[in-house]
């Protein structure tokens, strides 16, 4: 082989390791421009997975994504239900008035670079029904009779106003003496108070049906009312009779020092006027001469005739009205 076709061989060879060389270096560079033109890494992430619709309604969502490329990038939201504000990395999800569910958002996040390369991430929010409203009592008022009189019915009306509404309310009452005798489960309320005088009737409301006590109650206290009593009645009896009756009544009479006595004689139809006269001077003499009762202390009056004598002695305690002779 002769020098100069040496030469070109060994040229030929630098050529070919250039070419080899060439080849590998746009290959590499093509391998590297596909893995520049990948989808972005994407992750999303929500700060709460479940809410009540009438609370804080919403919800933050953070997609977390990188271009591969350094290129910038897009994002496109949609959702099965709520409202989606904002178009960027971060955005408000709200619930505000959606109904109970579990409801899904969607994001795409592309690269401008290379808009066929595409990341997509979903994420899902359960919304919970909400408590109902805690109910509200209604403003409770009773009232009570200004005046009431000894074993006559008293009459407790109570009144009603705000509160929830749509609720059906029921009415129970209780007493503290006394009884029901109609209006259990009504607004109103009569109680029989015989045998009450002195005492203080309570009378307690509890409204039901707004699950909690909505009470109210009002009082009032039957007086008692100071009468006078029969302490003793005769008829025509001996006058000796007549004498251990008038001593017991003089004894009763000293032992109630603020009371007086009552004396009211009915006489025969048969008697005559001056017999009366002298059946009351006989009582009266007797009263004051041997049991020492000061004639200011007891009075002596007549009522209508009879057919038989009757005599009736009386207590007035101070304060009471005076016996009215009966027909």
């Amino acid at each position: 082989m002769t020098r100069k076709s040496s030469w070109i061989g060994l040229a030929l060879a630098a050529v070919a390791a250039i070419l080899v060389v060439s080849a590998d270096a746009r290959s590499q560079k093509n391998k590297q421009a596909e893995r520049a033109s990948g989808p972005p890494s994407l992750s999303l992430t929500a700060d709460a997975m479940t809410i009540r619709a009438c609370e804080d309604a919403r919800v933050r969502l953070v997609a977390t994504a990188r271009s591969v490329g350094g290129g910038n990038l897009h994002y496109r939201w949609t959702s099965t239900g709520g409202k989606l504000v904002g178009d960027a990395a971060e955005i408000a999800w709200d619930f505000a008035g959606a109904p109970a569910g579990t409801y899904q958002a969607l994001v795409e996040v592309g690269d401008e670079r290379y808009p066929d390369c595409v990341a997509f991430s979903s994420i899902s929010i359960v919304v919970t029904d909400c408590p109902p409203p805690r109910p509200v009592c209604p403003t409770v008022t009773i009232s009570c009779p200004d005046s009431v009189t000894e074993n006559a019915p008293v009459t407790f009306t109570a009144n009603i106003s705000g509160g929830t509404t749509n609720i059906t309310p029921s009415y129970n009452w209780t007493i503290s003496a006394g009884r029901i005798t109609s209006g259990q489960g009504t607004l109103s309320i009569t109680v029989d108070t015989t045998g009450l005088a002195g005492q203080t009737i309570r009378a307690d409301l509890d409204v039901g049906g707004f699950g909690m006590p909505c009470p109210a109650s009002c009082s009032v206290s039957i007086p008692i009312v100071i009468k006078p009593r029969k302490f003793d009645e005769y008829y025509d009896i001996a006058r000796n009779d007549e004498k251990a009756r008038l001593d017991n009544y003089a004894i009763q009479l000293q032992s109630e020092p603020g009371s007086q006595g009552y004396v009211i004689i009915y006489p025969s139809q048969r008697a005559k006027a001056s017999d009366a006269q002298a059946r009351a001077k006989r009582i009266s003499d007797y009263l004051v001469t041997a049991r020492g009762i000061d004639p200011s202390r007891f009075t002596i009056t007549m009522g209508p005739a009879r057919e038989g004598w009757v005599v009736e002695l009386w207590v007035v305690p101070a304060g009471a009205t005076p016996p009215i002779p009966q027909r």
